[in-house]
């Protein structure tokens, strides 16, 4: 041992008699003492992080599709810490909540940075979880036995749209108010009871400060339940393992989640936050509404009512029914129909890769997501709704029909093609004896066998 080792060795005091220096000498020193000499394990707390952050088995496979997931969790940490310092500097009142706002935009020491942030943060927040939703359908993240998670997912995804739409609501600009006032009106469609619960909705027979107060309460409540259920979500993940690209569950080939997928989850979060931060410092507005930055007048309807783009889709389903409960219930069957699917499913087979026909239909209800979002924003004309009543049912045929159809289609096709394999596999032996085959097999070159399996049946075997 140099004089180099035996310092750095002897800095370790009491604990250099319960190590050899040597079994160390070319791994990560300090990571290896660490672990073996303080034992997470004894600590409930800290083997619990271990278990789950730094030795929880991952698969080796894993591409950046599910770096989504981990983006979408410090997505929700930079809202909530954000909203945080927005509420410090808010003043939820009608007559005082715009002018709050331009407060924190001109006077408060980077309060447009904190804004900008906070904003656009809820559209690249909405992106990661649309890009996290489809990977799992791709990939078939709702197959047994992850039923549970994907619908711990779903809830999540409903609990942020609620956040989201009242979060739009608090700047009280112009489409704040409306699209406000048009959403809850949709709550007098249910039968009976429907004017009794949008007048206790808005507390009052219109919305007004008691409207504001209420959903400033619950923006700023419902971002916690969020990060309660995406514990229960990691939870319900870590306990039948990850997915992997090939669909495919094995004990094997799984490698520690830390350093590894650390490191690989880091780089793609730093390239989303590239992209998040163009918008935050060169485009703040693009994704919001002009006309928000006019002061909220409940004389004054703007000509071309909207929501944010990640609603979008699902306004345009709204108005793709022409009975306002048929169109409210259409719209909450577009949420609440993403349940069923781990139910309806009928395939065996896991990742769309392996699954060429539904691999079509994902595809086409990808295009027919994003064509329901330029629907929604187009005014309501004859040649745009008939667009979107087309693609409103293609929504739902996926989900109820083609979903478990699709499976069935692809079973009875694996079936077949088994079955006439094996007839081909079992006439091949009878015209061809194994063991001729495989005293061919054997005498044959690499050269030869290069050519690949096809050329099995040109070798003259007599």
């Amino acid at each position: 041992m140099s004089v180099s080792d035996d310092l750095t060795f002897s800095s370790f005091g009491k604990f250099a008699n319960q190590i050899k220096f040597n079994d160390y000498k070319y791994s990560n020193f300090i990571s290896s003492f660490v672990l073996k000499t303080f034992r997470w394990g004894k600590n409930y707390l800290l083997s619990l992080l271990d278990g789950h952050l730094i030795h929880y088995p991952s698969p080796l496979n894993l591409s950046y599709a599910w770096s989504f997931g981990s983006s979408a969790g410090i997505c929700l940490v930079i809202q909530i810490l954000s909203g945080i310092f927005l509420a410090m500097h808010y003043t939820p009142h009608i007559d005082l909540a715009f002018s709050s706002v331009e407060h924190i935009m001109r006077d408060v020491n980077n309060g447009w940075l904190i804004r900008y942030i906070h904003a656009n943060g809820a559209s690249m927040f909405f992106i990661v979880v649309y890009c996290h939703i489809f990977r799992g359908l791709y990939y078939g993240s709702y197959m047994q036995p992850r039923q549970l998670l994907w619908c711990s997912g779903v809830l999540i995804f409903i609990l942020m749209m609620g956040t989201a739409f009242m979060g739009y609501v608090l700047p009280w600009g112009q489409m704040s108010f409306w699209g406000a006032t048009v959403i809850t009106s949709l709550v007098t469609a249910v039968p009976m009871v429907g004017h009794t619960l949008v007048d206790w909705l808005w507390g009052g027979f219109t919305v007004n400060n008691a409207t504001l107060n209420r959903f400033f309460s619950l923006h700023f409540f419902l971002p916690f339940v969020i990060a309660a259920l995406s514990l229960v979500h990691l939870a319900l993940l870590h306990k039948d393992g990850s997915n992997n690209p090939l669909g495919v569950d094995s004990k094997g080939d799984k490698i520690p989640f830390y350093p590894y997928f650390v490191i690989k989850d880091l780089f793609a979060f730093f390239c989303f936050l590239t992209f998040f931060g163009i918008f935050v410092f060169y485009f703040p507005n693009t994704l919001g509404h002009p006309d928000n930055y006019i002061p909220a007048d409940p004389m004054q309807t703007p000509a071309h009512i909207v929501p944010e783009w990640y609603f979008l889709p699902f306004y345009a389903i709204l108005r793709s029914i022409p009975d306002k409960l048929g169109g409210v219930a259409a719209m909450g069957g577009a949420l609440i129909i993403l349940f069923v699917i781990p139910f309806t499913n009928t395939s065996e087979i896991r990742s769309t890769t392996f699954r060429p026909i539904f691999k079509i239909f994902f595809w086409l209800l990808v295009v027919d997501f994003l064509l329901l979002g330029w629907i929604g924003q187009k005014p309501v004309k004859d040649i745009y709704v008939l667009i979107g009543q087309g693609a409103t049912a293609f929504y739902f045929l996926f989900f109820i029909v083609m979903i478990p159809v699709i499976g069935v289609v692809e079973k009875s096709m694996y079936q077949k093609t088994l079955s006439f394999y094996n007839i081909i596999f079992f006439n091949f032996n009878r015209i061809i004896p194994q063991a001729t085959l495989d005293n061919r097999l054997k005498n044959t070159s690499l050269a030869d066998a290069a050519v690949g399996p096809g050329s099995l049946g040109l070798i003259n075997l007599s």
